[in-house]
């Protein structure tokens, strides 16, 4: 039984900058994301009841996540914690840029700082770039506190991983694929973790990876524990989430279904005698200066796209699932220092994306569902900053 908690927010209001005519296409309605521009006074912002010390965490955590620059908790920090701490298990339901990684991570490091030995946790992440984002996460926060992880993810050296599996890891964050292989090889022991966390469970399950998912909970037999973290959540996982769970307490943050109102929605039609790329030049040309994010549906037309980019002398790299872990992260390490404007991307890696001030995420093609377009376009308008998103179509 999932015991459900909703918050109460205000309904935001939007409005259509010109009228336009119903569009035909075979994945998703268009028009839900045109011109969806805030009314500036409208929105009201979540407002916290605790601050981080309220939680009762030991003073050196406290510390570090003042150090982190967490001035109080988020919405989704706010309701969760406090049940994480408690031992429960939990579902948490929020959108992108929220502070998800964090809600989980604090309560975790608490514990380990408590009882280093009995509370170690496994987090499965969909992707490289998500894992890698959440170990960075947990070494900024356990900064001088004798606590340690390492990741196991596609593209490292299987080698690599084995050595580092042989160190004292209170944590491990893993993709499932990599994650199954090692336990299968027996490098690692899955029965003695008491936390397992998923984060981007939805993502997790459509991209295949059920049956890990299963299979990792069924040889967790020493679990007590079971957190699972997304910005969607829909009735075809109910029965999955059934089986991973007991009892789980529901929390479903304001912002968790909707299209967060600091981003600009519009959608840009190719006229006749145009194509898109000439499209692409003008966009990238009129925001010159900013860091741009652009959404491929598949790794054939990402690769087209980014010669293109080249040949136009547009700076830019490309992420997917074909390159290495290292192109990987040199194209996002460029990314972030500004040194590129534009990151091609597929779906596969939209959600470990992290990096500050995307202005603008382009859809090259129109996504394949509405949960998708929220999660690429999730990577602007973060952190109460505002962002833009376009959509090409023709």
């Amino acid at each position: 039984m999932v015991k459900e908690i909703r918050t109460k927010h205000r309904k935001s209001t939007y409005r259509r900058s010109r009228p336009m005519t119903h569009i035909k296409n075979d994945r998703i309605d268009v028009l839900k994301f045109i011109n969806r521009q805030m009314e500036a006074e409208i929105t009201e912002d979540y407002k916290h009841s605790r601050m981080f010390n309220d939680f009762q965490l030991h003073e050196a955590l406290v510390q570090s996540i003042a150090a982190n620059r967490y001035y109080y908790p988020t919405e989704i920090q706010d309701l969760t914690i406090p049940h994480i701490l408690a031992g429960s298990d939990l579902i948490g339901i929020a959108g992108t840029g929220t502070g998800k990684t964090a809600a989980f991570l604090i309560p975790i490091i608490q514990g380990l700082i408590v009882n280093p030995e009995n509370d170690k946790a496994l987090v499965v992440a969909p992707t490289r770039e998500l894992a890698s984002q959440i170990l960075n996460e947990f070494r900024n926060l356990t900064r001088g506190m004798g606590l340690y992880a390492t990741a196991l993810i596609g593209g490292i050296d299987v080698h690599l991983s084995v050595k580092a599996l042989q160190k004292n890891n209170h944590i491990i964050v893993a993709t499932p694929g990599r994650l199954m292989d090692m336990a299968e090889r027996g490098h690692i022991q899955l029965e003695r973790f008491k936390i397992l966390v998923l984060d981007e469970f939805d993502r997790m399950l459509d991209m295949g990876f059920v049956r890990d998912v299963q299979k990792i909970n069924a040889r967790m037999s020493g679990k007590v524990q079971t957190l699972l973290f997304s910005a969607t959540m829909n009735d075809d996982q109910k029965l999955v989430i059934a089986g991973l769970t007991k009892a789980p307490v529901l929390f479903t943050a304001g912002s968790g279904r909707k299209l967060t109102h600091a981003i600009q929605h519009d959608v840009l039609y190719v006229p006749d005698g145009r194509n898109k790329r000439e499209i692409l030049n003008d966009l990238l040309t009129s925001n010159k200066h900013q860091k741009v994010l652009l959404f491929c549906d598949t790794k054939r037309i990402a690769n087209n796209v980014f010669k293109n980019l080249q040949h136009d002398r547009v700076p830019s790299d490309m992420i997917h699932g074909d390159k290495t872990q290292h192109a990987r992260e040199a194209a996002l390490r460029k990314f972030r220092k500004g040194q590129i404007q534009v990151l091609v991307a597929t779906d596969v890696v939209a959600r470990g994306i992290d990096v500050e001030d995307i202005s603008l995420v382009i859809n090259y093609e129109v996504p394949r569902d509405h949960t998708n377009y929220i999660h690429r376009t999730g990577r602007t308008g973060r952190a109460g900053k505002t962002g833009k998103a376009i959509t090409l179509i023709g």
